[in-house]
């Protein structure tokens, strides 16, 4: 009898462990291959990456590439039949094309599995702006949430444009921090006379994509977008030629060589001291800070994005999503989820990364170390999902856009002319791709 009893208890004893197995012992042991950017972010995630392996027992290998080149191998990786990787980081610009490829993974079948998904993981927690920008696809205007939309992404990496200004040349001039628009113009080319030589806002304006990223910044909050609900291009309608006019504005207050400014130069004129302002992604906070790479550490302070007739922050960078041909989709869930948890965003935020959730900007420990992240946080609920178009012909529109607006701002092209001609040849691209068949 006392055998029986006891044998009875073992087999409970191994029924208990059964049923409160961890949720990741099933995937303990597996080697999951990840394909990430060379950039400030996905550094600190290098950093904290052991740490998953502590907890889960899963092993990570990380294919880490300059943006362009993880783009290139992405494109032939997710085109095989049986990729290499298990989960990748993708910049924006691709979700159009691989969700339209069928290339990612819909993420609704993991998050509905009660054996991978943590019920405590907090979705709403996520910045909304970053979640729609970077993940969804299918809902309003194809690229957006809504009630068609599904989820192919997490944000992992995501930026929203944030105001840098000098401290002390603000103290020492009795300047205003800038709120608005009008107030962002007039003292970007005030600058310039109290402060001989500086330039009043370091801007991106390179031919190409550079300059439509400048125009788009001013675009949104100055109350327009790219297209009307019907695909029509508004590019050139009053607010257009305002944002033209900002950009050229800001341009000719700036330092020496603006015009022809990339983003490197943009932040490398800030970085020495050469302008007052900046005006453009969160990801520089870091190099702001160090002393190795910054003249003005200390003395900058951070503000939001101006508003124009709305608040439109931009929002941009990477997240991470799961291929369709991956080996290990559930362990790469796993590992997803856990990154971007609560827990895994807040260790990533303390080793530099860009943190993707409310609690995070707002966590006493971060902010005692990055003073920063408070305005982030605050800055981060005008982050505008639309502020360009997350379209597959877009990659064409986007560099006419920049090209005019570069000969606006190097040659004197009238920019309604500019505007108008850009929305002319847009039509024509958008025709052939099938937007006005409906119409």
């Amino acid at each position: 009898m006392l055998k029986i009893l006891k044998t009875a208890a073992a087999g409970l004893a191994i029924s208990a462990s059964a049923a409160f197995a961890g949720p990741y012992d099933d995937y303990a042991g597996t080697t999951l291959i990840v394909n990430f950017p060379a950039h400030p972010h996905y550094n600190a995630v290098m950093k904290i990456l052991p740490e998953f392996t502590k907890e889960t027992g899963i092993e990570v290998e990380v294919d880490q590439l300059p943006y362009l080149k993880m783009r290139e191998r992405q494109t032939l990786e997710l085109a095989q039949e049986e990729g290499e990787y298990d989960l990748i980081a993708y910049v924006v610009f691709s979700k159009a094309d691989y969700v339209y490829a069928d290339q990612l993974e819909n993420l609704a079948k993991y998050f509905m599995n009660p054996k991978l998904s943590d019920p405590a993981y907090d979705a709403g927690d996520l910045i909304d702006g970053y979640v729609y920008n970077i993940g969804f696809a299918g809902g309003e205007k194809g690229y957006l949430e809504g009630k068609t939309g599904s989820l192919f992404g997490i944000p992992y990496g995501s930026e929203t444009s944030i105001l840098g200004y000098r401290k002390d040349i603000f103290e020492k001039h009795g300047l205003t921090v800038p709120e608005t628009y009008d107030a962002l113009l007039e003292t970007a080319c005030r600058i310039p006379e109290l402060e001989p030589g500086m330039g009043g806002l370091s801007s991106r304006a390179a031919s190409g994509h550079h300059a439509s990223h400048a125009f788009l910044l001013h675009l949104a909050p100055l109350g327009e977008r790219i297209f009307d609900d019907q695909w029509n291009p508004i590019i050139n309608n009053e607010a257009g030629v305002a944002a033209a006019n900002a950009l050229k504005t800001i341009v000719d207050c700036g330092p020496e060589g603006a015009s022809s400014f990339g983003f490197g130069e943009a932040l490398g004129s800030f970085l020495n001291g050469d302008t007052a302002m900046f005006l453009d992604t969160t990801v520089v906070a870091g190099q702001i800070d160090d002393p190795s790479k910054s003249k003005v550490v200390g003395n900058v302070g951070w503000a939001l994005h101006p508003m124009g007739v709305r608040r439109g922050s931009q929002t941009g960078g990477f997240g991470i999503g799961i291929p369709s041909n991956a080996e290990n989709k559930e362990a790469a869930f796993l590992l997803m989820q856990w990154l971007t948890s609560k827990h895994g965003d807040r260790l990533v935020a303390l080793a530099g990364g860009n943190p993707s959730r409310f609690s995070t900007h707002a966590d006493a420990e971060v902010n005692a170390k990055f003073p920063h992240m408070a305005t982030f946080g605050e800055a981060l609920k005008h982050a505008d999902p639309d502020w360009r178009p997350i379209i597959p012909v877009w990659g064409k529109i986007n560099a006419d856009i920049g090209t005019t607006l570069s000969k606006v701002l190097t040659e004197g092209l009238d920019i309604q002319e500019a505007l108008d001609g850009v929305a002319e040849r847009t039509r024509a691209v958008m025709d052939e791709a099938g937007y006005y068949t409906w119409q």
